[in-house]
């Protein structure tokens, strides 16, 4: 089997977590700089085998889209255009930031670490990711 990766996409940096090969747990991977995103995800994607591309959905409690959805969508036309053999689904992507954030406390991530929005921002892609594969298994 191979990896499915998943996008906490911002537009300072993005997050990004990766299943294990068989697709039973979702762990952070890093979070990358948003303009550097697609060339990451390039090279990444060439050395390791990924199946499938989550990206989270933001939308506002009205179920209305937030404002940063079209960027990510003008993103995602890129990234057809770069890697087109990996398909992409999108998952709502409501109160990841909150969950992350209570997860980090739960772990007990210090709370100097939690001031680095980077490492949010990879927990909310982990979040995001496992998610899906709780919805998957259903």
């Amino acid at each position: 089997m191979a990896r499915i990766l998943a996008l906490d996409y911002g537009e300072k940096r993005t997050g990004i977590a990766v299943t294990d090969e068989l697709q039973i747990i979702a762990s952070g991977l890093t979070t990358v700089a948003t303009p550097e995103l697609l060339s990451f995800l390039k090279e990444y994607t060439s050395k390791e085998s990924v199946e499938l591309i989550v990206v989270g959905q933001p939308k506002r409690m009205n179920n209305e889209f937030s404002d940063v959805e079209s960027v990510i969508l003008s993103f995602l036309e890129k990234l057809k255009e770069e890697i087109p053999n990996i398909p992409v689904k999108r998952i709502d992507e409501r109160f990841t930031s909150k969950i992350a954030f209570q997860s980090m406390i739960d772990s007990g991530v210090k709370k100097k670490q939690r001031r680095r929005k980077e490492l949010l921002d990879e927990v909310s892609a982990t979040v995001i990711l496992q998610s899906y594969l709780y919805n998957k298994a259903r």
